[in-house]
């Protein structure tokens, strides 16, 4: 049986500071609109949850929908441009 000791050189090597690094903060960054029309698709469909849809309601869906898919696809390119692929 190996001692844990013999491994906390290793383990304790690079404190984890609990902040995210700057390639983490670049991805969300570049994910930001994303994130942004999901919460609002979640609120527009959270809105509907406690009483019927009204037509408003179903329009505010389809918009919040079209926005998510929209920044989906500039995404996916934005990535791919970045990576040199063909999206």
């Amino acid at each position: 049986m190996k001692s844990i000791a013999a491994l906390q050189a290793v383990v304790t090597a690079n404190p984890f500071d609990g902040e995210p690094s700057d390639a983490e903060l670049d991805a969300i960054e570049q994910e930001l609109p994303l994130i942004l029309a999901e919460v609002d698709l979640l609120d527009a469909q959270i809105m509907t949850l406690d009483r019927p849809a009204t037509e408003l309601d179903e329009r505010r869906i389809r918009r919040a929908r079209n926005r998510v898919m929209v920044e989906r696809r500039d995404l996916t390119n934005r990535i791919a441009t970045v990576a040199g692929g063909a999206a």
